[in-house]
């Protein structure tokens, strides 16, 4: 993955989700590459199994409570398309934001995230949420209410099969998933496992990321609220018996692709983020690319 310079934080890139259809590839494939030159950090694709026509769940990170996105919007599986788009870049970093963790089993997703991350050359994170659309959830044959708990055991199960021994198999056992003496092959390329960043801005998930999380992602929080929510998830990972420093800290809603610059990256990682990520408003390719250069420009990314 692209390597960032001193004192600034990489950018990484969500395509334009609503407009968009980055299940074509003929669009993602260039749009992936040219990214990868200009010395972007990584793609990062967004997951929903399924849309509601008609939904009462408010969407938390829009004052309106909707999310901006039409319910016939073309929204590939992202471990799928970051498969694809492994196999047509070579440094770019890869991964999701956010995994409906709740609606997918943990045997199943610790395969295709291992697989991935295998073909890859260990390029891939795994952002992670909850969901915020019961109707979706529920669709999924999910209860709702419970599924906090079953995105920690599933965080938990994953890394059981990622690490398990040789010749004992992986062991778990938890409410909601449990097996014992299994094994899961291949593993991922990274010694532990494909990193896990959760994402969210609430206490809940902020604690989530401190005592479980390689990571946490932001989601549109600036000045004050972010400095508390750092505040939050330092003293969190410490009772927890954890470094701090250790979890990687990606930052979401914070700037666009029209107002990036290098001060934002710099002022990112004096804050301890490794990462600004940025949303696309181009649907046509041409654009799109157009826009990723424009951006890389003022930001002064370093193609690798």
């Amino acid at each position: 993955m692209v390597e960032r310079g001193t004192g600034a934080a990489g950018l990484a890139v969500i395509p334009p989700v609503s407009t968009a259809d980055f299940a074509d590839p003929d669009w993602i494939a260039p749009f992936a590459r040219t990214a990868e030159r200009l010395g972007f950090d990584s793609l990062v694709l967004p997951e929903h199994v399924v849309l509601a026509v008609d939904y009462t769940s408010r969407y938390p990170y829009s004052k309106s409570g909707r999310v901006p996105l039409p319910d016939d919007c073309v929204i590939p599986d992202p471990l799928d398309t970051l498969a694809y788009v492994a196999g047509v870049t070579t440094t770019l970093g890869l991964a999701t934001g956010l995994l409906v963790l709740p609606v997918h089993s943990p045997l199943v997703l610790a395969k295709r995230a291992a697989t991935v991350d295998r073909l890859s050359g260990g390029r891939l994170r795994l952002g992670v949420g909850l969901g915020w659309l019961r109707e979706e959830i529920e669709a999924a044959g999910v209860d709702f209410a419970t599924r906090g708990e079953r995105a920690d055991e599933a965080i938990d199960a994953m890394r059981a099969l990622w690490n398990a021994d040789a010749r004992r198999g992986a062991h778990f056992e938890g409410r909601h998933f449990s097996f014992a003496g299994v094994q899961s092959f291949p593993r991922p390329a990274r010694t532990g496992g494909v990193p896990i960043d959760v994402g969210g801005t609430s206490p809940a998930a902020i604690r989530r990321a401190a005592r479980r999380g390689d990571g946490w992602l932001s989601l549109g929080l600036r000045g004050d609220a972010l400095a508390d929510a750092l505040r939050l998830l330092a003293a969190e990972a410490t009772a927890a018996g954890r470094d701090p420093s250790a979890i990687d800290v990606t930052l979401s809603g914070v700037t666009t692709s029209a107002t990036v610059d290098r001060a934002t990256l710099e002022q990112a990682a004096a804050l301890g983020a490794q990462r600004v990520v940025v949303n696309l408003g181009s649907a046509a390719l041409a654009d799109a690319q157009d826009e990723l250069r424009q951006a890389a420009e003022r930001a002064g990314l370093t193609p690798p």
